[in-house]
């Protein structure tokens, strides 16, 4: 009897096949606990855990009153509108700035080239909470004045996800074919003409791999919206945050937000998964 093959060649292990399903489904436990106690009532999400529920549905009680209070007394969609406008711009700028300087650190010639990238990975192991009171001078009142206004939250987006970006790019660029380059060199063609024709197009994984990490983040991003934003364009997450109230009495709200919060990243994470490990495994060994 042959062992069914994988598609890369390899056989189909069904130990392999057992693990993996016993992970997705404790990975997926919190979400399903999420989804079970944002249809209960305060008192009894209270009184039992959800999985009680889950058990027994129909000796417990469930409303769709969380998710009505959600979005009619916080004003949710707003938040979801601002969110796009921070998150697409926050995702978009450093990766556009970030192809071009990882092509010209793995195709192009200059002195200091291996020191300023390694001066770049060294950024990314400083927290980013040591940034906020310079630049909470630098962006405020005392400083540029934009604090408050979605060019802030860009611009920081972008400094603090560029140097991440830069090294996976840099990673992925470096395992495709130099002689691709070389021959568009030859033929004429500038370092602006490879890199839009050839290398761009070629990095897609990676671009789309990062783009989908860097959306996550910047989407799930608490600390810098509610530093550098205000009320009137405060995110989903600070929304979503204000939910609970001074004293906790919107505990029940939490839970339907949080889920209803979650649907935009998982239509883009499950659109652009296919991209996630071929472009950060890719350069992992050669770089």
């Amino acid at each position: 009897m042959s062992r069914r093959l994988m598609k890369d060649g390899r056989p189909l292990s069904p130990f392999s096949i057992v693990v993996m399903a016993v992970l997705a489904l404790l990975w997926s436990i919190p979400t399903i606990g999420l989804f079970v106690t944002s249809f209960r009532t305060r008192d009894e999400a209270a009184a039992s855990g959800w999985w009680t529920a889950l058990l027994n549905p129909f000796s417990s009680e469930w409303t769709t009153s969380n998710y009505t209070g959600v979005w009619e007394g916080n004003d949710f969609a707003a938040g979801f509108i601002n969110s796009i406008a921070v998150a697409v711009p926050a995702t978009i700028i450093p990766i556009m700035f970030a192809a071009f300087a990882a092509y010209a650190f793995t195709f192009m010639q200059f002195r200091f080239k291996e020191f300023l990238f390694l001066l770049i990975i060294a950024v990314m192991v400083v927290p980013i909470h040591v940034a906020f009171q310079p630049m909470l001078n630098l962006l405020g009142p005392r400083g540029l004045g934009i604090s408050g206004q979605y060019i802030a939250v860009w611009l920081l987006h972008t400094g603090f996800g560029m140097p991440l970006c830069i090294y996976v790019l840099r990673n992925y660029m470096t395992t495709l074919p130099a002689s691709v380059v070389e021959s568009a060199k030859i033929d004429g063609a500038t370092h602006f003409q490879t890199f839009w024709r050839l290398v761009a197009p070629m990095s897609i994984p990676a671009i789309a791999a990062f783009a989908t990490l860097q959306f996550l983040w910047v989407w799930n991003d608490l600390l810098v919206a509610k530093l550098f934003l205000n009320a009137d364009n405060a995110t989903v997450i600070v929304k979503l945050q204000q939910l609970l109230g001074t004293q906790g009495q919107g505990q029940e709200l939490l839970t339907a937000g949080a889920f209803i919060s979650i649907i935009i990243p998982m239509i883009v994470f499950v659109a652009l998964q296919r991209y996630m490990v071929r472009g950060m495994t890719s350069g992992a060994v050669k770089g």
